[in-house]
């Protein structure tokens, strides 16, 4: 059997289409009401809740357009500002105006700028989904298929069993255990060398040892007084004059 590939170029149709589908989302999912108008250029175009109560826009694109993200942001913060009125105005429907609403976008692809930016958007609850129209035989359906679903921040890969974490680890080298060094002892001096003891059968050279001769008694003496001075001369005078006292009286010599 072939299958086909069915283009649908009214936005319209392929609202009743996806809507007749709802259940292909998720299920329980409510339809409240479609083309709300939010202001001039933006429309809700399908507005729903699910079984808790929070409500879910659905925002249906006929081909790829990366300004249907800002349209559904600026749809999420319209909706979530009147909440309590919608809950209100649609009183038959459990509307949980307590929680924020969340944004699916619908299209037949999408580039990889939307792709990145709602992957890193934080704050808002955003999905994709790309449909298809397909013809098999005589029966034509719609297929949906979800590109990327909103995970909380507080959400965890689950964890594969032991078996396989075994197998995607390396083998690690043995870790060496630190061995405790001993310690270090203080090292005491050596105690002093002990004397040899003597040996009194060894051999002593006798060395003859002589022993000074005792002086004489008169060599001591001298030793130890100098010899005596020799008595002064009586000194001569220098000059040899008598004094009168001492001078004879000379003889008068006679004169002829």
């Amino acid at each position: 059997m072939s299958v086909e590939r069915i283009n649908v170029e009214n936005k319209q149709d392929l609202e009743q289409m996806i809507t007749k589908e709802i259940n292909q989302f998720e299920k329980n999912l409510t339809v409240i009401c479609t083309q709300v108008p939010m202001n001039d250029k933006t429309t809700v175009d399908a507005l729903c809740h699910d079984d808790n109560g929070q409500l879910v826009i659905l925002q249906v694109n006929v081909n790829e357009d990366d300004t249907a993200l800002l349209q559904g942001i600026q749809s999420l913060d319209y909706v979530d500002k009147f909440k309590s009125f919608l809950k209100m105005t649609y009183n038959k429907h459990k509307i949980d105006d307590k929680e924020k609403p969340r944004l699916i976008l619908v299209a037949p692809s999408f580039s990889e700028t939307v792709r990145h930016t709602v992957q890193h958007i934080q704050g808002l609850h955003i999905e994709l989904y790309e449909w298809e129209y397909l013809k098999i035989g005589d029966h034509k359906g719609l297929h949906l298929q979800s590109i990327f679903t909103w995970k909380p921040t507080d959400w965890k890969p689950t964890e594969k069993p032991k078996e396989e974490k075994e197998l995607d680890k390396e083998p690690k080298p043995p870790e060496k255990k630190s061995e405790l060094k001993p310690m270090k002892k203080k090292e005491t001096p050596p105690p002093p060398p002990t004397p040899a003891p003597e040996n009194k059968d060894e051999f002593k050279p006798d060395f003859p040892k002589f022993k000074p001769e005792p002086e004489p008694e008169e060599q001591r003496d001298e030793a130890k007084f100098p010899p005596p001075l020799p008595p002064d001369k009586p000194k001569e005078d220098k000059f040899p004059f008598k004094s009168p006292e001492n001078e004879e009286p000379q003889k008068k010599k006679r004169f002829f």
